[in-house]
């Protein structure tokens, strides 16, 4: 085949990602950090099979590549495909340049991104269409270019296989995915550990001349093109390939079982390695953290909850009177900050009904969320665990039949619902919830005469809670207690909203308006409830799923933690403030506990008003986990660190001290052992329950 031919740059540029490869693996054999010995045909296998998955993956990785190469031709360019073309070119830049589309829905930098894209491919068509005198010269300088940029990714990123290595004496996993998720936070600690500018001029050096190279000899290519049905033979042997990568790469993945480790390592190719780590979302914390053994462990966690039986978080739940079966609503509110509230200090009057309704309610004032996600807020208040390393629950393949929440409300004869105003199939949710028992409400479930607003992220708020009363109606006739668990989508990145309702332009997209119009929207609902029968017999359950950022100086900046939370239950709850500190994973079983719920839980979360319960916090990133108590914040990250800041509570005159978010960070001078122990006790004991199915139903 024409394309397969070794002056083609498809296959040039295999050569080259194969030996990069093996060049690769023989460095990290006699790294340092590769501290075994290998057996003659330990070798011979890491390397034979190592070589295997690298063509493979670059027959699959070179997809991009090979739809390039397709597209090269003359002929496109000759009347009347080249006029056309380029009218659709036009047009489909002035419509993504002045129109309403999907890239304006989202906002921030997409739309610039997307026009600039249009903008560029329309002039680059436009030169060789109407300059055929320079065509080649500028055909051949784009093809130098792009062959470039695939030169510099293969370097990059065998460069940066080897930092991996360096540090973590692995292959990508899910540590490199959180890379990709923490990157200024990374970037910041490449510039600062490595000499950044030799590096990449050296890298840029040697692209520059592997590139020439490679454009020197692919010329014959290049200026003979091959015609449409060598391009549609060829593409037909490339489907082959890549089919057959599919198949034979999982297969060979199967083959990394040796005892050795390292020889594991070594064979595996970091590409697939990175895309297993970003599908399968877990970090293994017995290979990156410090550990305890298993026993002393689970004798640590007793101390904070005593009733536990054996290697388990299993107790019984009892009360010393009758269950009360109200209905609950439970609200997680999408990035809801604390200091977005007046309550904590915020003078823009963002969130005057919510304010208010925490002066009616029982508010924790003291309230830290475990993550930065939605997907790890929504695992928190269903299955109250510490955010383990990794992904979120909600996101990993064993995801369902869970101990959950809404199965201790199933098992009271409650109906369980989940609501949520987008496509629930986002983050994974309707595969988690729907998994764990619970009916789905979506974006799927409304009629178009039910929508008054939507953007990318569904339908908003307003219309949910529409949505969310008409569901409870029909609840009630049933006779049974309903559970719903709403969670909002308005307060999200285009912020977007309905026009007109808020003293904040609809068309402004600020953070500000997205959170004043939920607001807005959770004051529309309660004015609806209040109508309702079933009103005086529900308890409202309202929290953040996670601040609207995490960034700060250190790992686990607190303020980025703190987070609003109250039940409103008018006649039944007794407004106050809780000011005791306490984790998003106990705010269910603190409910549990107002209607004197009996139930045998595996949660670790706990009833905060428990005479044995002791203030503690969780909170953590995909791999930094940490605990809050004590007022030292102890920290334990992968390769077995930990960090531990004595927390300093800063003065405000404005606000009284259980509303004030903010605290000094600084190093502890002496380790405290006692706490690293119970930190390690925390994450190592959920992480062994949920590898081994123990927190199942």
């Amino acid at each position: 085949m024409h394309f397969l031919k070794k002056y083609t740059p498809f296959y040039l540029l295999g050569i080259l990602y194969v030996v990069l490869n093996f060049i690769l693996r023989l460095v990290l054999l006699f790294h340092p950090i590769t501290q075994t010995g290998f057996k003659w045909y330990e070798t011979i296998k890491l390397f034979v099979l190592g070589l295997v998955s690298d063509v493979l993956v670059y027959v699959i990785a070179s997809a991009v590549l090979w739809l390039y190469l397709l597209f090269l031709s003359n002929g496109k360019y000759q009347k009347p495909w080249g006029g056309l073309l380029f009218a659709l070119f036009l047009s489909l830049l002035v419509y993504v340049s002045f129109f309403n589309t999907i890239l304006n829905e989202y906002g921030g930098p997409l739309p610039m991104i997307g026009i600039s894209f249009i903008a560029l491919k329309t002039v680059l068509f436009g030169l060789l269409l109407f300059l055929p005198r320079w065509r080649a010269t500028i055909r051949l300088v784009l093809y130098s270019l792009t062959l470039f940029i695939f030169v510099v990714v293969m370097l990059q990123s065998i460069i940066s296989e080897w930092f991996f290595w360096n540090e973590f004496g692995v292959r990508y996993n899910f540590i490199a995915v959180d890379y990709l998720v923490y990157t200024n936070t990374v970037i910041g600690n490449i510039m600062e550990s490595y000499p950044v500018v030799p590096l990449f001029t050296g890298v840029g050096i040697a692209a520059c001349l592997i590139t020439y190279s490679i454009v020197k000899r692919t010329l014959p290519f290049l200026n003979n093109l091959p015609s449409f049905s060598d391009k549609i033979k060829n593409l037909g042997v490339y489907l082959a390939l890549f089919l057959l990568g599919l198949l034979l790469l999982p297969l060979l993945s199967k083959q990394e079982v040796s005892p050795n480790v390292f020889v594991n390592e070594l064979q595996a190719n970091g590409f697939y390695r990175f895309y297993q780590a970003y599908s399968n979302s877990e970090l293994d914390y017995d290979q990156f953290y410090k550990t305890l053994p298993e026993k002393e462990a689970f004798a640590i966690l007793k101390k904070q909850i005593p009733s536990i039986e054996g290697n388990t978080t299993i107790r019984e739940i009892t009360a010393d009177s009758a269950e009360i079966h109200k209905n609950v609503v439970l609200i997680t509110i999408e990035s809801l900050s604390a200091d977005f509230l007046t309550t904590y200090g915020n003078e823009q009057n963002l969130t005057p009904f919510l304010d208010a309704l925490s002066k009616k309610s029982l508010l924790f004032s003291n309230l830290y969320a475990v993550g930065n996600r939605t997907v790890r807020g929504l695992e928190s208040v269903t299955m109250c665990v510490p955010p383990t390393a990794g992904e979120s629950v909600v996101k990993r393949k064993d995801n369902k039949d869970k101990f959950t929440t809404g199965g201790i409300f199933k098992q009271k004869g409650y109906t369980v619902n989940y609501l949520y105003g987008g496509d629930a199939y986002f983050d994974n949710m309707e595969d988690f919830f729907g998994g764990n028992h619970y009916g789905i409400v979506d974006k799927k479930s409304f009629h178009s005469n039910e929508i008054s607003f939507s953007n990318v992220w569904g339908v908003c708020d307003e219309d949910m809670a529409k949505k969310a009363i008409q569901l409870m109606n029909s609840e009630a006739q049933s006779k049974r207690p309903f559970f719903n668990h709403w969670m909002t989508v308005s307060n999200h990145r285009p912020f977007t909203y309905p026009d007109g309702k808020i003293d904040i332009d609809a068309h402004s997209k600020s953070r500000e308006g997205g959170v004043k119009y939920t607001d807005y929207a959770l004051q529309q609902f309660f004015a609806m409830a209040e109508k309702q029968p079933w009103l005086k017999n529900t308890v409202f359950v309202i929290v953040a799923d996670h601040c609207a950022s995490s960034a700060g100086k250190t790992e686990l900046p607190l303020d980025n933690y703190r987070i609003p939370g109250m039940i409103y239950a008018p006649g039944f709850v007794k407004p106050a403030v809780h000011s005791a500190m306490i984790s998003q994973i106990d705010l269910m079983p603190t409910l549990f506990g107002l209607l004197h719920f009996k139930y045998k839980s595996k949660f670790y979360g706990q009833d905060v008003f428990n005479a044995d319960y002791h203030p503690r916090a969780l909170i953590a990133t995909y791999q930094d986990l940490g605990l809050i108590k004590d007022n030292v914040l102890t920290v334990i990250s992968p390769r077995q660190k930990v960090k531990q800041f004595k927390l300093t509570q800063h003065n405000n005159a404005k606000l009284d001290s259980e509303f004030e978010i903010h605290y000094e960070q600084k190093p502890l001078s002496k380790e405290r052992k006692d706490l690293v122990k119970a930190t390690i006790s925390y994450y190592q004991t959920a992480s062994h329950l949920l590898k081994n199915k123990q927190l199942n139903q």
